[in-house]
């Protein structure tokens, strides 16, 4: 039985009656929210339930697949779990399964552009190398063609995570701060979730752990094996070793220091992206890619769309997009990476978490605010908050209150000024309008060029 339609669950399906399976898929949805996904799947002996998940599906059920989407607090998964039926997922079946070296990421932030950079070092170190999971293709779907000389980069969900009982031999946890918490119950289940990675590793395995964040650094306990780290700073290194800047160099650091690359060859714009660098230096050299191969690789990385990407530049204005930015911490992170004035775009659905620090920032850095979408009022409420908590110092100058985002571009263009940047960071989830961050992203774009 696989529960959700989406891409991960049409995968597994697809997979599952290759193997010769006898495949149910139930969805919320009706047939008519669902022709392509139901297309893409047809000539497949599979039968469908629409529409609901009527308990009677678990009669005869062997196991239980849950999509991405799907939460494990549905009543059919607590069904199924006190009858005993096992529960898994695409990622899980994969992992299991996997003829080739898998490197494994999780975070909050950060993980598609590590995931991204990694397999881009790996493939400089001429290795065949597939690289998708949460990310672009369900690796499972390319399961067949994968040899055990090849290398697989998976960048991995909490979603996803919260189901697993395989660890890959190389695992990240890049960093965990507040997020998805309307879906999951506290940050103490989100932190257990995010740690399954590498609650299943042997004592051969590695674990890549980011220093810098306290609740990623306190996970080095449950590590059966080798712990590499990755720190800004040298000094903060630990004795195991990873990566680090020294001397204003990426440098990799075991029994002795390796420079990879100048910091001035990283073409992504923030301090967080210097960390998703040596995040990937440190797994990258856990798979056994040289700093020669590393090296090219991150000069030639631009990095990943709707990740600060730049869209547009218009009378002496830059447009950039970064609709990845679905929680306050990675607005925060997005403001950080600019010294120029900014028009920031903020808004979407909220995810229940604490925007203290964004409202601060968004006081001392944004020249106007434009907020639009289902948590316009959360945010402008935060911003005002904390103008009121400084005396009202700082260089906001306005903000302006829009429904769509449409509007919000419009508005921003009429504000900006030669010399600013307009910033799409909304800091909430796409689902109020779009049906995720990338076309949100995309439809920014679009409205850009518009102008």
């Amino acid at each position: 039985m696989v529960l959700g339609l989406a891409r991960q669950g049409t995968a597994l399906a697809r997979w599952l009656v290759q193997q010769g399976a006898l495949v149910t898929v139930s969805d919320v949805k009706p047939a008519a929210q669902l022709g392509e996904a139901i297309r893409s799947l047809e000539g497949l002996p599979i039968r469908y339930e629409l529409g609901g998940h009527p308990l009677s599906l678990l009669d005869h059920c062997d196991v239980l697949c849950l999509s991405g989407g799907v939460s494990i607090d549905l009543p059919l998964v607590a069904e199924a779990r006190k009858r005993g039926i096992p529960l898994a997922n695409d990622a899980q079946v994969f992992v299991e399964r996997c003829p080739a070296t898998v490197i494994g990421i999780t975070g909050s932030a950060g993980k598609t552009t590590t995931a991204a950079l990694v397999g881009e070092m790996c493939k400089a170190a001429g290795r065949t190398t597939w690289v998708g999971g949460n990310i672009g293709n369900p690796l499972i779907a390319d399961l067949q063609a994968m040899k055990p000389s090849d290398l697989v980069v998976m960048e991995l969900s909490s979603f996803q995570l919260e189901l697993m009982v395989s660890s890959p031999p190389v695992a990240a946890i890049l960093n965990v701060t507040p997020n998805h918490l309307d879906r999951h119950p506290s940050m103490e289940a989100y932190v257990a979730a995010k740690a399954r990675l590498l609650d299943f590793q042997s004592p051969q395995d590695t674990a890549v752990l980011g220093y810098d964040d306290p609740v990623a650094r306190s996970l080095a306990s449950r590590v059966k094996g080798k712990v590499r780290w990755f720190a800004r700073e040298a000094g903060r290194l630990p004795e195991a070793g990873g990566a680090t800047v020294k001397d204003g160099h990426v440098a990799l650091v075991n029994d002795e220091l390796a420079q990879v690359c100048e910091l001035g060859d990283i073409r992504l714009r923030g301090e967080h992206n210097v960390l998703n660098v040596l995040a990937a230096c440190a797994l990258a050299g856990a798979a056994g890619v040289s700093p020669e191969a590393m090296r090219p690789a991150i000069a030639a990385f631009s990095g990943v769309a709707h990740r600060l990407q730049l869209a547009r530049e218009r009378n002496g204005v830059r447009y950039y997009d970064d609709s990845i930015a679905t929680a306050p911490e990675r607005l925060a992170a997005a403001l950080k990476s600019f010294h120029e004035p900014i028009v920031l775009l903020a808004g979407g659905r909220d995810k229940h978490l604490p925007w203290d620090e964004a409202a601060r920032l968004i006081n001392e850095r944004v020249r106007h605010l434009v907020v639009f979408g289902e948590m316009a009022d959360l945010i402008e409420r935060a911003v005002e908050e904390k103008r009121l908590e400084v005396g009202g110092s700082g260089v906001l100058a306005g903000v302006h209150r829009v429904e769509t985002l449409a509007e919000a571009v419009k508005k921003a263009a009429e504000v900006a000024r030669p010399g600013d940047v307009v910033l799409l960071a909304p800091g909430g989830t796409s689902f109020d309008a779009f049906k995720d961050f990338a076309e949100r992203g995309d439809r920014f774009q679009a409205y850009v060029r518009a102008l």
